[in-house]
């Protein structure tokens, strides 16, 4: 294990005033949100979506990596150049999803493991190869009537341990995603309580796998409420009780959180992320993001009425990556979001 190389790569993940993107949908979920645009989904849009994301002009002032599904990091542009040689050319780091989706927990009715680890050593060689600099493996935690039992976390837990210690023994640094999903009615107290119990197992089992903790980056959720929570709380209160959880459960020596953007709306995930960093005061992380939707759903709809038009949707990206990097500074204000839908 490099242990230099590792750290190096993580501290420029999180790197101040960047964040990652996180373009690793599946064939099916990318499918999903071709559909709500009228895209269909087959392999030269998906390319012509992605390649129209990577060579956006400035995508390396506020994106430090992204995240990559299996087939884009084997694809070529266009012109014929490898898309991820894009991303390279601007400092923008490639990484790969690794995991293999998710599956019913065997008898825990509502619950969820997430698949991946048979060969999984093979596959982070390969992808070193291809040129991933880190990796993501998401375990998802819901919230519900008796879940998550202690059984759940436990088993996906483990499975992220095992995974982030065959990334560093592969060279590759490990993006550890325990997320507590927000779909439900569930107060924002229930996702704190939830939460540290999840982090807290994950990090003992990080422990347990021998995980160099300064070459990982975590990438969890917020401390927020459910989606259809009635009086759900605002930014501020999402800030402090996050700061304050992480404070009880994620070690000092973890170089940075990247938050998911999760079920979020633009504005909220913004909204958020910016309270958080305005709070941040005595915390030893870089708090920065690594979203998909939080980033993509405003461009993917200007592309969608005109696949033809790269500009508008470049442009539109831009302007969502501006807003999440100010968001990620502390720097954020609504009233961006309304000159960005002005000017789209």
């Amino acid at each position: 294990m490099d242990k230099q190389r590792l750290a190096d790569v993580a501290k420029r993940m999180v790197a101040p005033g960047k964040g990652i993107l996180a373009a690793d949908e599946s064939t099916g979920t990318i499918g999903k949100r071709f559909d709500g645009i009228g895209v269909e989904n087959n392999e030269d849009n998906r390319r012509a979506w992605r390649e129209m994301l990577f060579t956006t002009p400035g995508l390396g002032d506020s994106i430090s990596g992204v995240i990559l599904y299996d087939e884009t990091i084997r694809q070529k542009g266009s012109d014929g150049t490898p898309l991820i040689n894009h991303l390279t050319a601007v400092g923008t780091m490639p990484g790969i999803k690794v995991d293999q989706s998710t599956n019913p927990l065997a008898n825990s009715p509502g619950e969820l493991i997430t698949d991946g680890l048979d060969g999984l050593r093979g596959r982070l060689g390969e992808y070193r190869e291809l040129g991933a600099q880190f990796a993501k493996w998401r375990a998802v935690i819901t919230i519900g009537d008796g879940i998550p039992t202690p059984h759940c976390i436990a088993a996906n837990s483990h499975a992220l341990a095992r995974y982030a210690a065959l990334c560093q023994e592969a060279g590759i640094v490990p993006i550890v995603e325990p997320e507590v999903l927000m779909d439900g009615t569930h107060s924002i107290d229930t996702c704190d309580e939830v939460t540290e119990a999840t982090l807290s197992k994950v990090f003992a089992d990080l422990h347990d796998a021998g995980v160099y903790l300064e070459g990982i980056v975590l990438k969890p959720n917020m401390i927020i409420s459910a989606t259809d929570a009635p009086d759900r709380a605002g930014p501020e209160e999402v800030a402090a009780k996050t700061i304050a959880n992480f404070k009880r459960t994620v070690p000092a020596a973890v170089p940075g959180i990247a938050f998911l953007s999760g079920g979020q709306s633009d504005d909220e995930a913004s909204a958020n992320l910016d309270a958080i960093n305005r709070s941040r005061e005595s915390v030893p992380w870089e708090l920065t993001f690594s979203y998909g939707r939080g980033l993509q759903a405003s461009p993917l709809k200007v592309w969608g009425s005109d696949t033809s038009d790269i500009g508008a949707a470049q442009s539109a990206f831009a302007q969502r990556a501006k807003i999440v990097s100010a968001a990620r500074r502390g720097e954020y204000s609504p009233n961006m979001e309304q000159a960005a839908k002005v000017s789209v």
